[in-house]
């Protein structure tokens, strides 16, 4: 980690809650209310979440799965989504998940006339949005997490029950 937590503060809590009162935890609300409000399917929520992961190399991000109503996504699902342009496991949206998260952290400056068409093919313009602020807020805060060696201290559920 490169910022100072005091003894028995639990980083994330300190740095998300405490650090920067705020700024913090209205940062926190946002990033919660995608999971809470999101319309998208798991699929496509998960194939744009973990491409942004990747692309950050945020190892909690990488590690987490987003379940909803008891269900997440397979357990090679991280793999396809490196392989996001030659995989068989995924359908049109899935597929334009990945690809525009891709697009938007490494060349959002190239995303053309050709990709508008093919996303909103498969996407209504409420979808696209929606989905947009979804990979802002993984952008941004993964990459803070990230950058500050957060990603590192962040302890899923089940490892911690591992532990």
């Amino acid at each position: 980690m490169f910022i100072d937590v005091p003894e028995g503060k639990d980083p994330i809590m300190y740095v998300w809650g405490e650090l920067v009162p705020g700024i913090g935890p209205a940062a926190s609300a946002l990033a919660m209310s995608v999971y809470e409000h999101s319309t998208l399917g798991l699929r496509e929520f998960e194939a744009a979440r973990l491409r942004i992961a990747q692309i950050n190399g945020c190892l909690f991000c990488q590690d987490w799965r987003t379940e909803r109503d008891g269900q997440k996504v397979e357990e090679t699902f991280d793999r396809a989504v490196e392989e996001w342009r030659t995989t068989r496991d995924f359908d049109d949206r899935t597929r334009l998940a990945a690809e525009y998260a891709e697009r938007y952290a490494l060349d959002h400056h190239g995303i053309d006339d050709g990709f508008w068409q093919r996303i909103r093919a498969h996407y209504t313009d409420r979808e696209i949005v929606e989905l947009s602020m979804c990979l802002g807020s993984w952008l941004s805060f993964g990459r803070l997490n990230r950058v500050l060696g957060l990603d590192a201290a962040c302890v899923l559920p089940s490892h911690a029950a591992r532990s």
